[in-house]
């Protein structure tokens, strides 16, 4: 069987943006024969995340993530169809997938590690299980109930950071699912803000490519903010946890305008805003939504409910 497979070719260091370079294409060919308990998949869907941007580096800098190795495939979050199985559990035309998918067209994999999934979950959308029903949406979901304390009928205000990417435009959604009075987005362009507020149901969205942040800010959050979704850290964060109340939240998701530099995680706070974090009593706490797994199953059906029933919309 001839495949298609993607392998990581160039380290970049600490420093540096990832560009295609870093990557080659090549043809392989994998065996005919499955051995017992293995299943042939042919992929479907791949996601493409922040934190492989750390698997570039021989220290990921996380316990938890391995570094993509010199001319191995990559691999990461995948969706895809059984074409044959000698796994007890796992019949032809079953739809799985698996946290470390190798990049290929088509591989042979150990049916252990394999979810069977349910496309009537999400409407036949089986891409959502990488996204709003999958790592992307429990992160959002969990990172609000564990860490930003959202409590119906405490008119709290949240601002998301990253508010157009996966996570950040769920994570507005769910915190108002989950009780929050007004949620203001911060992004990249005006075509995103549009979005967030039209289509994904936010208050307010600033750009902040474009004029004053910390003064829009005042304008849309006049009584503070309250609970923050913390997707990309530097100046953006630093505007906005100076303006948090007392006894607020950040929900430590991502650090993205940091990624391409060596810097540790949590990147630290520059010393002005470090002092208003902790006279402020502001939790500000790494989040790692691995260590909630006990609370996946039950999580990913709710976030398959409100995908059923509208309340969750995804791009």
């Amino acid at each position: 069987i001839l495949i298609h497979l993607f392998d990581f070719k160039i380290i970049l260091g600490k420093n540096g943006v990832p560009v295609a370079e870093n990557f080659r294409l090549e043809q392989s060919t994998i065996a005919d024969t499955i051995q017992v308990g293995q299943a042939r998949v042919r992929t479907l869907y791949l996601s493409v995340d922040p934190y492989m941007r750390c698997r570039m580096n021989e220290d990921t800098g996380s316990d938890y993530l391995l570094p993509w190795q010199l001319s191995e495939v990559a691999d990461g979050g995948g969706v895809g169809v059984v074409e044959e199985s000698k796994h007890q559990n796992l019949a032809k035309g079953d739809f799985v997938t698996f946290f470390n998918w190798p990049w290929q067209t088509v591989a042979i994999l150990d049916g252990n590690l394999l979810q069977k999934l349910d496309p009537h979950l999400v409407n036949g959308r089986l891409s959502y299980f990488l996204g709003a029903a999958g790592i992307t949406g429990l992160t959002a979901l969990l990172g609000i109930k564990e860490k930003g304390h959202v409590a119906v009928g405490a008119n709290q205000t949240m601002v998301v950071s990253g508010a157009a990417g996966a996570c950040g435009s769920l994570a507005g959604q769910i915190g108002r699912l989950e009780g929050c009075s007004r949620v203001v987005g911060i992004a990249g362009t005006d075509e995103k803000c549009s979005i967030l507020v039209q289509e994904m149901g936010f208050d307010a969205a600033i750009n902040y490519k474009k004029g004053d942040v910390a003064g829009q800010l005042r304008e849309l959050c006049p009584g503070g903010v309250d609970v923050y979704f913390d997707n990309v850290g530097g100046d953006i964060s630093d505007t906005v946890i100076s303006q948090m109340t007392q006894n607020s939240h950040i929900i430590l998701c991502g650090q993205i305008s940091q990624y391409n530099k060596d810097v540790p995680y949590p990147p630290p706070l520059p010393p002005d805003i470090e002092k208003i974090q902790k006279e402020r009593n502001i939790t500000r706490e790494r989040f790692l939504v691995l260590n909630y797994m006990d609370k996946q199953e039950a999580s990913v059906l709710q976030l398959c409910q409100w995908i059923q029933e509208g309340k969750l919309k995804v791009r």
